[in-house]
């Protein structure tokens, strides 16, 4: 968590507490959401993203310096609004009790599965996708009948002021309310006793968010990132392979938790590749200093960190491939950059680089790749490019991340029948559609009595009916 931008105004910590009390306090004191208050409250919540999408794109823009509105527009409003649509359809399935088998020795009787809210969630949103990854958990959060406090992250503090304005005009906060801040804002945030707290942003904030949540034994989804790969076999032709990893890697600026962050290309085929994501670059964005398409980096914090690395990897002999460097930089943006055999003691092999900057890394075999695929933590995403359905199960068979695309990248995140979440570093829990809404729900299991109890009825005191039903159910085993 970044010192906060001056811009944003920050909401006092008894502020923050006088809210959460109030959501604590209601969910405690009425009766949980009914079908219709979810989809009341799910259609406010559609209906403020559809009619202010020029703000929320404008107010997005002037906090990334430039952020391209059809970006916005695709990324942000089309999928949040899709969530409330998936979400409405599904709604009074998923709220359904789930029925379950009663075993023989408890008949008659009846079991089921009841989902139900679990109270408070606490949402803390990250800069790279400030609207959609506020809203979309938060969908999923209302959908299951919870009260949500959403803090917003204080590097888009216009986006951050107008949500709360918003939000604020359109619930009441005992439903949803928005916070703001900085680090302090944050701290507290983390330390209020949520009953589900979701974090989005990097390993290094998630783990002191996990540990002050372990405080009041608040339990978490974590959504965080780390290096996701691209495979690229050897029988995928390296053009259609490029334009796509351009595209996941680009968009954006390379501000994507799920953005390829490195590309394992065949031994010999590195040279091709990197030229045929340059010519990619170029035909998608033809300038970049003056190019409203081509995202800014958030800060300049970040925007310095990504130019040291790829100073330091031109210094040790890296080749180093860009697209409109000179005019980029000066215009406060990082040029699009591909870089052959990238130094070990810099981010780009061993952090998650989170910008546009791509590196290529050569395999012998796809062993090697898979290897090395596996001698690193888990990633948020990984992408294979194959057409060999042999080649595509080794490498689902034999790695683990917390999604996949295959052929392609990114589209895996834009499905709402699929659950979206880490693994390992990469995060804890998964969350979108169903899987939401079951992860921000408490799934209480009952079982009910029918006309009579036989297991009552051996004891005690045990005799020897007791003694040949222990016996024949021990045989059953």
């Amino acid at each position: 968590m970044a010192d906060a931008d001056p811009r944003l105004a920050t909401t006092d910590t008894a502020e923050m507490r006088r809210v959460f009390d109030l959501q604590h306090d209601a969910s405690r004191r009425y009766p949980p959401a009914d079908f219709k208050l979810r989809l009341d409250r799910l259609s406010r919540l559609g209906a403020l993203v559809k009619a202010n999408g020029d703000r929320f794109a404008d107010a997005i823009s002037s906090d990334f310096g430039t952020r391209a509105r059809i970006e916005t527009e695709l990324m942000e409003l089309v999928p949040t609004l899709g969530a409330v649509r998936h979400a409405k359809k599904n709604l009074a399935k998923w709220m359904k009790p789930e029925r379950r088998h009663v075993g023989i020795n408890f008949q008659p009787g009846k079991a089921w599965v009841r989902h139900e809210p679990l109270g408070v969630v606490g949402i803390i949103s990250p800069w790279n996708y400030p609207l959609q990854l506020a809203f979309s958990p938060a969908i999923d959060a209302i959908a299951a009948g919870n009260r949500v406090l959403l803090k917003p992250s204080e590097l888009t503090p216009a986006f951050a002021e107008l949500l709360k304005e918003l939000v604020a005009d359109s619930f009441d906060e005992s439903e949803l309310a928005v916070v703001t801040g900085g680090v302090e804002v944050g701290r507290a945030f983390s330390s209020l006793p949520f009953d589900h707290l979701l974090f989005t942003g990097s390993t290094a904030v998630g783990r002191l968010v996990y540990k002050a949540a372990a405080e009041n034994l608040v339990p978490v989804t974590l959504e965080l990132g780390g290096k996701s790969p691209a495979i690229v076999c050897d029988d995928y032709p390296l053009p259609k392979a490029a334009r796509s990893i351009a595209f996941g890697k680009f968009l954006n600026a390379g501000q994507t938790c799920i953005a390829p962050d490195y590309v394992l290309v065949p031994e010999g085929k590195v040279q091709a590749m990197a030229e045929a994501l340059l010519a990619e670059v170029k035909n998608s964005y033809p300038t970049i200093a003056g190019n409203a398409d081509y995202s800014g980096v958030i800060s300049e914090r970040h925007r310095q960190r990504l130019l040291e690395a790829i100073e330091v990897a031109r210094k040790v002999g890296s080749t180093v491939l860009q697209h409109g460097e000179a005019k980029a930089v000066a215009a406060g943006k990082v040029p699009p950059t591909v870089v052959l055999n990238a130094p070990e003691e810099t981010i780009l092999a061993s952090e998650e680089i989170f910008g546009p900057v791509l590196p290529i890394v050569a395999y012998k075999s796809l062993d090697e790749a898979i290897a090395f695929v596996n001698g690193r933590d888990r990633p948020l995403a990984l992408y294979c490019f194959t057409k060999d359905e042999a080649r595509e199960q080794a490498v689902l068979n034999r790695t683990l991340s917390g999604g996949v695309t295959l052929n392609g990248t990114l589209l895996h995140i834009a499905q709402e029948s699929l659950p979206f979440g880490g693994v390992g570093a990469s995060g804890i829990g998964a969350y979108h559609g169903q899987e939401g809404f079951k992860r921000f729900s408490h799934a209480r299991g009952v079982h009910k009595v029918g006309a009579w109890n036989a297991f009552e009825k051996l004891g005690p005191p045990w005799g020897n009916l007791a003694r040949k039903v222990a016996k024949a159910m021990l045989k059953r085993g």
